[in-house]
């Protein structure tokens, strides 16, 4: 033990060094550069059409530097996704700035496309265009990181070409397809970015289901610090808002509705995420669908209704989440759904506070996972419409949560109720 004092003397003026905050000069090492801002959309704007290619020309331009990309009202057709860059804010005029998806293409190939082929032969390449991205799927291959998708280099008869590998064998034979299923606004490998005041329109009747993994109204993948900020996120064939791999994303003030799978989902190791003030609603399945390794996150002040299936659900690794003040009312499922897990998987030390749980058609709330360290405080349970068949219901698999201070509507199995073993 003597031994170790000196040590430990000697090396704690490196680690009070290493503590303090990093401090910032100005304009010694990097010159210091004006914010530039391109206008987009119109007579007046800098650039004047309203397309994703005129969306993408301004991104590109400003982004050695950063600025802001500024787009004036109108609807702008989208034909391939919106890609963001670092540093680099795309701020709209309010709702009436549209980016809409433009009519779906969709054909099959006629010789199998196996593993790294950059290229893909099909019945037919009319409507495809140099720059949209494709989606390459077959029955076996049809879901999340099981689908392929690139960007279209070129195109020569019925011989599309591609810029990145394919990730799996596809079989022709096996209703193998590629479509041009993709995102309207897409943040790839991105940091500090900003999406804002604007209307991402999915135009889902006339496009093809696109998978939420690779795809969405907006898409946010290998990212951090990015913000999407008041945009109404409408009638994605797909997912609203996908992330996937990401640190600090943040949904905030937005709507999203209509969406042809979940609202919102976050996954596949996305820590440090807040969701707060949002409409999520009208979606297909669940309102928000937290996936896997979502923790130390928040989900604060939002509406969460009348979605297909479960309003929340949580699971596998998405530990430590905070969701409070949230109304989640008229699913067609359960409110809330932690889904089945093994323990050490389990979503442990989540906290629900202050939440309403309304209406829902199954339960308010089912636990079917070994969650450890439950809390459920303050909540409130409502049941006006008689809907939920039990307040909070336990499966045989689940535990059981901490209760504190909860208010309870009269439900017909009970406030608590536990699957018969």
């Amino acid at each position: 033990m003597k031994a170790i004092f000196p040590v430990l003397f000697l090396s704690l003026p490196f680690i009070l060094q290493a503590q303090q905050p990093e401090k910032v000069v100005d304009a010694l090492v990097s010159p210091k550069v004006a914010e530039q801002i391109i206008t987009v959309g119109g007579p007046n704007a800098q650039v004047a059409v309203f397309n994703n290619q005129s969306i993408q020309f301004a991104i590109d331009a400003v982004a050695k530097t950063g600025g802001t990309v500024k787009l004036n009202p109108g609807v702008y057709e989208i034909t391939a996704p919106v890609r963001m860059k670092s540093n680099v804010k795309l701020v709209g005029s309010g709702r009436e700035t549209i980016l809409k998806r433009g009519k779906g293409i969709q054909t099959k190939y006629v010789i199998d496309a196996d593993f790294g082929e950059l290229k893909l032969t099909v019945e037919k390449a009319d409507g495809f265009e140099v720059g949209m991205k494709v989606q390459v799927t077959d029955d076996e291959n049809n879901s999340c990181w099981n689908v392929s998708t690139a960007c279209i280099t070129d195109i020569i008869d019925n011989t599309i070409y591609i810029d990145k590998g394919l990730i799996r064998d596809y079989r022709s034979d096996k209703n193998g397809l590629v479509s041009n299923a993709s995102s309207v606004i897409e943040a790839l490998d991105v940091e500090n970015a900003l999406i804002s005041n604007l209307t991402a329109d999915g135009n889902r009747f006339e496009n093809f289901f696109a998978d939420g993994c690779n795809s969405a109204g907006i898409l946010i993948l290998r990212s951090k610090k990015v913000t999407v900020d008041n945009v109404h996120v409408k009638d994605f064939n797909g997912e609203g808002i996908s992330w996937q791999i990401t640190e600090n994303v943040t949904i905030k003030n937005s709507e999203i509705s209509g969406s042809g799978n979940t609202g919102l989902h976050p996954g596949t190791g996305s820590p440090f995420s807040t969701i707060e003030n949002s409409n999520i609603h009208h979606n297909d399945r669940d309102g928000l669908f937290i996936c896997w390794r979502v923790y130390e996150s928040i989900v604060s002040n939002n509406k969460i209704h009348h979605n297909g299936r479960f309003g929340i659900c949580t699971g596998h690794k998405d530990t430590d989440v905070i969701f409070s003040k949230n109304h989640i009312f008229n699913n067609k499922s359960d409110g809330i759904n932690l889904r089945g897990e093994r323990e050490s998987n389990a979503p442990h030390r989540n906290t629900f506070v202050k939440n309403i749980i309304e209406n829902n058609v199954g339960f308010g709330f089912s636990v079917n996972s070994p969650a450890k360290d439950l809390v459920l405080k303050e909540n409130e349970f409502k049941n006006s419409a008689k809907t939920q068949k039990a307040a909070i219901y336990i499966y045989a698999g689940g535990s059981t949560p901490k209760l504190e201070n909860n208010r309870f509507d009269k439900h017909e199995l009970g406030e608590m109720v536990f699957e018969k073993k």
